[in-house]
């Protein structure tokens, strides 16, 4: 579907339900016409997912919906229709409430006797008031011992991966609610705004060097405007400065603010192109009100401001090949003196990130199977600042890839899904990275200022550093026995060496179901 502008232009996610629906339904209307059922070719595996997607979003649907009933609901009121456990619909209203539940059991072979599990329980609903106002909420209790490695972060950066507040839990375990919600406001034909408490994600690939939804949810307002080609996204944000022991859980938290600008074009029907530029505010507490702008160019404003503030730029392209490939990638600059690249010499403030990554649907003819490779590299103190309020964190978490900086990182995934109810999963991660200990800083923690320098400003090399290297391949069988309802059996082995430390190597075997959640991973 490359003469689609909508899809073309989506490289801010989440995506809308009303925008995916309309896809999706186009889609399935393509299949079924000649010459389009020739190019657009659906399996039985593609009709099944789009039947379970339509279906989990049935409010914006405007063909049939009589497949979507269930045949015997639950006490004539739950599960009317398969996707929702309780559901109301009237002409100018809709809303459905779903239970949230996952639970995973594994075995580790480690350097621990304790058992790694993950406890999940809570409710999702979402509604829609008119045309023009939705609404969504999502909470959950979260008991988790993850992997060692996973604990070890935890204690390193005081904070969970994807999570806020925790509190310890039998010891070495946490326990966090994890609550999210939003409010969609759609402004007549060209603009949509949301204002909520949860996560976004800008990009093509698995990682993401601009904004990545690796770390915790925040407050934010989202303004996007989409007309002719263009896509405009503007997204003002409220975070948390890095602060020591933030799980205790005694005090009021220190805020710091960032706002975000991405343009996205369709070139061609083929290539996608996009701009952006973020810059987060150096000062606790206080909101810089120029950078509301929606138009401005960032570092202009910043500089107005006569303030050193942290600002990024990027460049990032998507280009369709056929109707199975595509190629993607990234390009973010911190900071870079051409004179000083030029001269080959290490200059630390030459900071910038590259993404090339590419996608092969129906592999070899292969429908369902699909591939993804990806390479990213970042150079050292990219991220960092001098001041720390202005890293670009949140949370004592990156923003943007969880390994900070000063690392290369290759991606390989493999996906399949055979039949409507199976599906499969094959990944290897392969990462190497320059270290700092705790008394040298060559720029790969975003954290630490990049004024304590271990030496002077030239001589830093990509992976310069204390050395180390990690692979982590895992593998996965899903079989979704009821609408949303999922048993996960899954493969892990991580093996990780640290220069002047032991090997460390992980094998983990876990068994877990869920409902209407995704599933937890340890994919770094």
């Amino acid at each position: 579907m490359q003469g689609n502008n909508d899809l073309n232009v989506s490289s801010f996610k989440p995506l809308t339900r009303k925008l995916g629906v309309m896809s999706s339904e186009l889609s399935d209307s393509l299949h079924n016409f000649y010459p389009y059922d020739y190019y657009y070719h659906l399996s039985r595996v593609d009709r099944a997912n789009l039947r379970s997607f339509l279906a989990n979003n049935r409010e914006w649907v405007q063909s049939n919906r009589d497949s979507f009933n269930s045949r015997k609901p639950f006490l004539k009121t739950f599960y009317k229709d398969k996707a929702n456990f309780f559901a109301v619909e009237e002409k100018d209203f809709f809303l459905a409430i779903n239970p949230v539940f996952q639970y995973q059991q594994s075995f580790e072979t480690a350097n621990s006797d304790e058992r790694v599990f993950v406890n999940s329980k809570g409710l999702t609903l979402r509604g829609r008031i008119g045309k023009r106002v939705g609404f969504d909420a999502y909470i959950t209790d979260n008991q988790e011992r993850g992997p060692e490695f996973f604990r070890e972060r935890v204690a390193q950066f005081d904070a969970v991966p994807g999570a806020g507040f925790y509190k310890p839990f039998k010891t070495t375990a946490v326990d966090y609610l994890d609550a999210r919600g939003s409010v969609f406001i759609n402004a007549g034909k060209y603009f949509d705004f949301q204002f909520g408490y949860d996560k976004n994600f800008i990009g093509n690939g698995y990682r993401s060097l601009f904004l990545s939804d690796f770390g915790n949810s925040y407050l934010f307002l989202r303004m996007k405007a989409q007309v002719w080609k263009l896509s405009y996204n503007v997204l003002i944000m409220e975070l948390v400065p890095q602060t020591i022991h933030i799980s205790a859980g005694n005090k009021v938290l220190d805020n710091k603010y960032a706002a975000i600008h991405h343009l996205s074009l369709n070139a061609t029907p083929w290539l996608n192109v996009g701009l952006f530029d973020a810059v987060i505010f150096g000062r606790k507490n206080q909101f810089e009100f120029s950078y509301l702008n929606p138009v401005i160019f960032l570092r202009a404003a910043e500089q107005q401001n006569g303030s050193s503030d942290n600002a990024l730029l990027g460049f990032d392209y998507k280009l369709n090949i056929g109707r199975q490939g595509q190629i993607y990638g990234q390009f973010l600059l911190d900071e870079f003196v051409l004179k000083e690249m030029k001269a080959g010499n290490g200059w630390w403030g030459n900071k910038f990130g590259l993404q090339v990554g590419t996608k092969y649907i129906d592999a070899f003819e292969v429908k369902n199977l699909d591939f993804q490779a990806e390479f990213n590299v970042v150079r050292p103190f990219t991220y960092s600042h001098f001041d720390s309020v202005a890293n670009y964190s949140h949370y004592n978490q990156p923003l943007a890839h969880p390994l900070g900086a000063n690392f290369r990182e290759l991606v390989i995934i493999a996906r399949y899904q055979p039949t409507p109810r199976w599906s499969g999963q094959l990944k290897v991660i392969w990462w190497k990275q320059g270290l700092d200990s705790a008394n040298s800083n060559f720029g790969s923690n975003i954290f630490k200022l990049n004024t304590t320098r271990s030496h002077g400003d030239y001589g830093y090399e990509l992976l310069g550093g204390v050395s180390s290297q990690g692979l982590n391949t895992s593998g996965l069988v899903s079989f979704e026995w009821k609408e949303n309802l999922f048993l996960d059996g899954s493969l892990m082995y991580r093996h990780f060496t640290k220069e002047g430390f032991a090997t460390e190597n992980t094998f983990m075997f876990t068994v877990g179901v869920r409902i209407n959640m995704v599933r937890r991973e340890y994919d770094y």
